[in-house]
């Protein structure tokens, strides 16, 4: 379940992400109200067992009932969870369009929501599932030259450069190049190596190299930003992020 809100006096209209048929918008008659076909499923972080039909001539598709698959409780137990799982509910809901494959997306969701039911988030985890997320819904950056120029980094991740990120251009840009775009966010080549290190790597928890605190800082600033140029509107979601890590 991605999301739902409320269509009239009884009805609701409902997200879902599903494994087969890629995302789905619908409409559960009676859901407000409904004690037997709707009872507490359709809630933010549940898995759940859909029955639906599309109509034709119509975006939104009749849902006849949800069953519970499995509720990620342990995540509204802590605010700090909730703030997280939200986020990487509305990134995903907002990047994943109609008619893409749903099997990777979904699997990388449910994934993402297990590992917070069990661990504490961490700036890691967050990049991590972020880039892949990109990866998967086709929107990846560029990271490993600049945009414009085609310069490369430091392949060790280290060095005093200044290097920067445009969400305009889809990438990293050198020095000289963030000249042309005031609106590049800086990046140290240290923060530039992290969001190296998971674009190649994903999420291998235990199995990384030590990152500093303020480089990974960096990297909280840069990927939001880009989803949100993506998308074209603010996440909802992303203003309580550092709230929460605090």
């Amino acid at each position: 379940m991605l999301r739902s809100w409320a269509y009239g006096e009884s009805d609701k209209i409902v997200s879902i992400l599903t494994r087969d048929f890629g995302k789905i918008r619908g409409i559960a008659k009676g859901a407000k109200r409904s004690r037997k076909r709707f009872l507490n499923v359709l809630e933010p972080f549940t898995l759940v067992q859909l029955r639906f039909h599309e109509r034709p001539n119509s975006p939104l598709a009749f849902i006849h009932a949800c069953d519970w698959v499995y509720v990620f409780r342990a995540i509204t137990r802590t605010l700090a969870k909730i703030v997280h799982a939200s986020y990487l509910v509305e990134i995903t809901d907002e990047l994943t369009r109609d008619g893409d494959d749903s099997r990777t997306l979904f699997d990388h969701l449910r994934d993402g929501l297990r590992f917070l039911e069990e661990n504490e988030a961490s700036s890691e985890f967050l990049t991590a599932f972020e880039l892949t997320l990109l990866r998967l819904a086709g929107f990846q950056p560029t990271l490993e030259h600049c945009q414009r120029c085609g310069d490369r980094p430091p392949g060790n991740g280290q060095g005093n450069g200044r290097w920067g990120f445009s969400p305009r251009d889809g990438g990293v840009l050198c020095r000289s190049c963030c000249g042309l775009r005031r609106e590049a966010v800086p990046l140290s080549v240290e923060a530039l190596g992290i969001l190296a290190h998971f674009q190649r790597h994903g999420w291998v928890q235990g199995e990384m190299p030590p990152f500093s605190r303020p480089a990974l800082g960096e990297t909280r600033e840069v990927l939001p930003l880009f989803i949100q140029y993506q998308i074209s509107k603010k996440l909802k979601s992303a203003a309580f992020l550092n709230g929460a890590f605090g």
